[in-house]
């Protein structure tokens, strides 16, 4: 059996996946036991859970200004923004360019190396450079919009910074260019306010495990009148966009919490931004040779990333885990790898800092008593782990 005692955790990674708000566990409990129909079927046993799932699809479609028929749910992110991009290409078969970013997610960051390499190289691919805090310089992307782009797809909000793109205008260059625009909205979803019928976005992609829903269920929003080819071809489901047999009792869930997320969102942009304020403000007041890694205000409220330099990000996860602190490291080290973060290279964040940089990703379920023991453990944790740093001792 295992026991997973999260009274005792001080969770700070949420931007890794978050708590399933209790709400919205009891929204999916039916679906899990007696409301068992497939919501396909004709006879009411299954047309009311075919109703539940409909439901869902005004609730996501409330929290981010959208119509019911422009939501498509999809496993998660990941499909979304796959789905996404391979229809574009499908569409526009004579368009073969696509512009990205420097610091998109893996979902979009593999997905166009794969393209690049599993077509022969008949794919272009423009990544566009950030600056040292992480924005965008749109100079450059106007630049990069050509005749054959297909799509561009930017990301709303860093995973690892925070940092807030100019997505709405951006979406706009590229429709005055005849461009399909996509957006990974994972992280900004539920922390900014979104208004997509204000908006040239074309698709945007969610993961309902980013805002208090379960693992397993994403959205793939789809403007109307937008030319589309479906990745999983199968049956009638999704109004024929995404084969296969809906997820109910997560639809259901995710559904509840865009509805709570609606209602949390002057919180998750006061008090959560507060929390996030006094921990980064902090840290760098205590913890000597440490900096913040993105746009000191366009950010996400719950996001800030921190470089402890002369220490690796790893050894400060080990040492804060000894007090159920969980955070998530900014390099992408892996057990054989020295390479730090994609997102932190890009940002020409110097070597000694990107291997010791820290995310700390808040929700509407973290207190001040949490950020000051934080604060609490972390200058001695730093300190110890430098005195064994011999470039420390360099310095």
């Amino acid at each position: 059996m295992m026991n997973c005692d999260a009274d005792k955790v001080i969770y700070m990674d949420n931007n890794a996946t978050t708590r399933v708000a209790p709400e919205v566990v009891d929204a999916m409990m039916p679906f899990l036991t007696e409301c068992y129909g497939n919501p396909s079927s004709m006879h009411n046993f299954g047309g009311q859970v075919g109703s539940a799932v409909q439901k869902a699809r005004g609730q996501v479609a409330e929290l981010i200004g959208a119509e019911p028929t422009e939501i498509t749910f999809t496993s998660c992110g990941t499909e979304s923004d796959s789905t996404a991009i391979l229809s574009a290409l499908q569409a526009f078969p004579e368009k073969r360019h696509i512009i990205t970013t420097r610091v998109e997610h893996p979902a979009i960051k593999h997905l166009c190396e794969n393209l690049d390499r599993l077509t022969g190289h008949k794919h272009r691919v423009t990544r566009l450079q950030v600056e040292s805090d992480g924005t965008l310089d749109l100079a450059s992307y106007e630049e990069a919009l050509a005749e054959d782009t297909a799509i561009v797809s930017v990301m709303w909000a860093n995973n690892e910074t925070g940092v807030i793109f100019p997505v709405e205008k951006m979406a706009t260059m590229a429709k005055e260019r005849g461009i399909l625009f996509h957006t990974d909205a994972v992280q900004a979803v539920g922390k900014i306010p979104i208004n997509l019928k204000d908006l040239d976005i074309d698709f945007l992609s969610i993961s309902g495990h980013k805002l208090h829903a379960a693992k397993g269920v994403g959205v793939l929003y789809v403007k109307r009148g937008t030319p589309f080819v479906p990745f999983l071809a199968g049956g009638h489901q999704e109004g024929g966009r995404r084969g296969g047999t809906e997820n109910v009792a997560s639809i259901v869930g995710l559904g509840k919490a865009c509805e709570l997320a609606g209602k949390m969102m002057e919180e998750e942009n006061t008090r959560v931004r507060a929390l996030r304020d006094r921990l980064e403000e902090g840290l760098l007041a205590t913890v000597p040779k440490s900096m913040l890694n993105g746009h000191k205000t366009d950010r996400l409220p719950n996001t800030t990333n921190i470089s402890f330099e002369f220490v690796e990000g790893e050894a400060i996860l080990l040492h804060m885990n000894m007090y159920n602190i969980c955070a998530s490291s900014g390099s992408a080290c892996t057990s054989g790898s020295l390479e730090p973060s994609h997102v932190l290279r890009a940002m020409g964040v110097p070597f000694t800092a990107a291997h010791g940089s820290i995310r700390y990703s808040l929700s509407v379920y973290n207190t001040e008593a949490e950020v000051d023991f934080v604060l609490e453990k972390m200058p001695p944790i730093i300190a110890e782990l430098r005195e064994l740093s011999p470039f420390w001792e360099a310095e």
